[in-house]
């Protein structure tokens, strides 16, 4: 097993601090696809004085040698083992068995545990019998397909687990663990495992699309839900990718899309895209809910390299096309908001006739416009202000030339931006 980096994310502390906790919820660590799940996971067993077991469901050979110093311990891993309910049943039961032969409890890791038919159903009855008998065993729990967790968690263990939510990474993020650069992160975008390409773009797009693009739309979307027209949400995905920052009506998409759809199902496949860490569609912001979700949407991929790795520019070329490189910038500003909004954060745009603002954070009661201006015509602040009078925001932001430094921006998480 290679060895993990050193660079810790900030939710590896938050894991250990509820793994040293007595167990009360499952713990479930989500996220998109080469987000750092795996890696988060074994950093936190190694920080935690707790002897612990990870087992990788879909590795027929899976073993950890754990710090505890229980790598003999037989947890029914023999090749060709099926991993279905009654093999989780017996690891379950066998962890159980050390938690209660331990001062300290235990801690059980299942990775990719949706490969299991049925599992959140079986964990639903073993997590209730152990907090009825009050054995101390932690299990951590996590996956590859984010809309197939979701739909366990929320089909069988609500009120029964915590989740552990690890974004697309930040520049901060990449600059710690890799010295990334600011221009390297708003085009290689924050993809940990694909940084050490940056030398070989050939090898990187080809990697972010067979690591990351073609499994997420075809293993975590297309082959857990049902979509009745899967060439127009592929379809989707590239027109979002291409006119990431921009405003664009359903009706507009329907007329570059070569299958038939309609707005309702557009909608649909944006909030699956969403959902799996791809793209999202803002909605507008208009101080009325109605008209916000019937707006037209302004479309956001959540890691710019989503967009570099199709466009067809090399790192030179996208930095030497100004108007190109404006787009990622923008495009980089608002995954950075999407990727930070916690729970009561959400992200809009503002247009009203030719008056537009760039991103809108609202915070409970709080208002933040934010424009960015790189590559932006002069003047483009009439908007801005025209927003901040309408809707009484408390904060005004301009990003870029005469503003807050882009850098310094995208060290700032959207709720921080509420309360400065």
């Amino acid at each position: 097993m290679h060895p993990l980096p050193q660079f810790r994310r900030k939710e590896v502390e938050l894991l250990v601090a509820r793994l040293e906790a007595k167990p009360r919820r499952l713990i479930c660590v989500v996220g998109p696809r080469q987000c750092g799940k795996t890696t988060a996971v074994l950093q936190g067993l190694g920080l935690t004085s707790r002897q612990n077991r990870y087992i990788a469901v879909d590795e027929p050979s899976s073993s950890f040698s754990e710090p505890s110093g229980l790598a003999g311990v037989e947890f029914g891993l023999a090749t060709g083992r099926p991993r279905d309910v009654q093999w989780l049943i017996q690891v379950w039961e066998r962890a159980r068995t050390l938690a209660k032969h331990s001062e300290n409890g235990f801690i059980l890791v299942l990775d990719e545990i949706h490969t299991i038919g049925e599992w959140h159903s079986a964990v639903k009855g073993l997590w209730d019998a152990d907090r009825r008998h009050g054995i101390q065993l932690h299990v951590v729990l996590l996956g590859s397909a984010p809309l197939l967790m979701r739909e366990g968690l929320m089909e069988a263990l609500t009120g029964r687990f915590e989740q552990i939510r690890l974004a697309h990474w930040s520049l901060d993020e990449m600059a710690s663990a890799f010295n990334a650069t600011l221009d390297e992160f708003i085009y290689f975008g924050g993809y940990p495992g694909m940084h050490d390409l940056k030398n070989d773009e050939n090898a990187w797009h080809s990697v972010i699309r067979d690591a990351i693009i073609d499994p997420s739309v075809e293993k975590d979307v297309l082959a857990l839900v049902r979509v009745d027209k899967p060439a127009l949400l592929r379809q989707l995905f590239e027109i979002g990718t291409a006119y990431s920052g921009q405003i664009v009506s359903y009706n507009k998409m329907l007329g570059q899309l070569q299958d038939v759809g309609n707005a309702t199902t557009l909608k649909r496949y944006l909030d699956l895209l969403s959902r799996v860490g791809l793209l999202r569609g803002l909605p507008k912001y208009a101080g009325n809910i109605i008209r916000q979700r019937a707006s037209t949407p302004k479309l956001q991929v959540l890691n710019t390299a989503l967009m570099t790795a199709s466009a067809g520019y090399t790192f030179d070329e996208a930095q030497t096309d100004r108007s190109y490189w404006g787009h990622l910038v923008e495009s980089a500003v608002g995954a950075h908001l999407c990727n930070t909004a916690t729970t009561g954060v959400e992200v809009f745009y503002w247009r009203e006739g030719n008056l537009e603002v760039d991103f809108v954070v609202r915070c409970g009661r709080r208002l933040v416009g934010i424009e960015v201006k790189s590559g932006k015509r002069i003047g483009c602040l009439q908007g801005l202000k025209e927003f901040g009078h309408r809707f009484k925001a408390d904060r005004l932001l301009t990003i870029g030339r005469g503003g807050m430094p882009l850098k310094d921006f995208l060290a700032i998480p959207a709720p921080d931006l509420c309360r400065s």
